[in-house]
């Protein structure tokens, strides 16, 4: 999920900027490449899209972003692309560094911390290039495929190990952005006395809708009773993890992240949080999912066998995790 949650997202994002990439992220950009390096030398940040200033240059660099983000999508020999993938998103991220809005940063912190998860086991071209060929190495070699299995063994424990202290820390990344912003917000005098969300509706930078957001503001006690639940909601998040409160303090989270993207204009970094709350989700979630899409295959003619990344006989990077049936392990571990 947050391969193709952050994957899509910045896809779209750069699809979305592309009549305006030049102004952005290019040589002709306010921001010019010679105060970026000037900055670089003070920050540490770095992006490749300054080791040239030449158009063309720039161009091949944005056609080869697309392009990686798409494989990513797909889950295209992950390994290597989750690797581009992230250097592609700092790269745009570095260049551009002023044009944040919270959503790039995360997304860049999730990018890095994506090369160390095996996300491409699941839901992609990957698996089902390893179900098709642990068919063929059956059916063609059952000795040399057993022999493969066995020296297999230790890299799929790396990997498992690597995959799980990589969900561990995007799990506490989430936990510390959320549990951070409430703690903020309670030291705010105007989240204390509820009129916060006021001011917050009537930011001219962020104020898409100034229609929509001024029916909103005058609703004094609906704005005052969001504020002190969005707190609220917020410095819990970390402590409700083990517990079922989990699942409705996430349905709250995600209307907070709709009405950010809507009524603030915010669409990347809501999308952001909203996938990365995906981790949260149990593992029964996804596999119901799966059962979903495996019946809308049936209907189309296709077997689920043929159609599903996730069957086969072959070897899974990450093994199941102990635990009970249907357990919903914090952060897919």
């Amino acid at each position: 999920m947050l391969r193709i949650g952050y994957g899509l997202l910045y896809l779209v994002f750069l699809l979305r900027e592309f009549p305006h990439r030049d102004e952005m992220w290019g040589p002709g950009s306010p921001w010019t490449p010679e105060l970026a390096r000037e900055m670089y030398d003070q920050s540490g940040w770095a992006s490749l899209l300054l080791l040239s200033d030449s158009p063309v240059y720039f161009e091949i660099c944005y056609a080869v972003a697309l392009v990686t983000c798409a494989l990513f999508v797909l889950g295209w020999r992950t390994r290597a692309v989750s690797l581009l993938f992230a250097i592609v998103v700092v790269s745009f991220h570095a260049r551009a560094i002023y044009l944040a809005d919270g959503g790039d940063n995360l997304m860049v912190l999730m990018a890095v911390y994506l090369v160390f998860t095996a996300c491409g086991r699941r839901w992609s071209l990957d698996a089902r290039r390893n179900r098709l060929k642990a068919a063929a190495d059956k059916a063609g070699d059952p000795w040399g495929s057993g022999l493969r299995h066995r020296l297999g063994g230790a890299q799929s424990i790396l990997t498992t190990v690597l995959h799980n202290c990589g969900m561990f820390v995007i799990a506490a990344q989430v936990c510390f952005l959320y549990g951070c912003a409430g703690l903020y917000k309670v030291q705010g005098h105007k989240w204390a006395d509820g009129s916060a969300l006021h001011y917050v509706l009537n930011i001219g930078l962020f104020r898409p809708w100034p229609e929509l957001s001024q029916a909103i503001d005058g609703h004094h006690v609906l704005l005052t009773v969001v504020g002190y639940m969005t707190v609220l909601v917020q410095v819990a998040f970390p402590f409700v993890l083990f517990s079922r409160l989990k699942y409705p303090v996430l349905l709250l989270l995600l209307g907070m992240h709709v009405n950010i993207a809507v009524l603030m204009g915010l669409p990347l970094f809501s999308g952001a949080m909203i996938v990365a709350d995906a981790v949260f989700l149990p593992d029964r979630f996804y596999r119901a999912l799966g059962r979903l899409r495996r019946r809308g295959i049936r209907r189309t003619g296709i077997t689920a066998e043929e159609a599903s990344p996730d069957s086969g006989t072959t070897p899974a990077a990450v093994p199941p995790q102990p635990g009970r049936a249907g357990d919903a392990h914090p952060a897919g571990l």
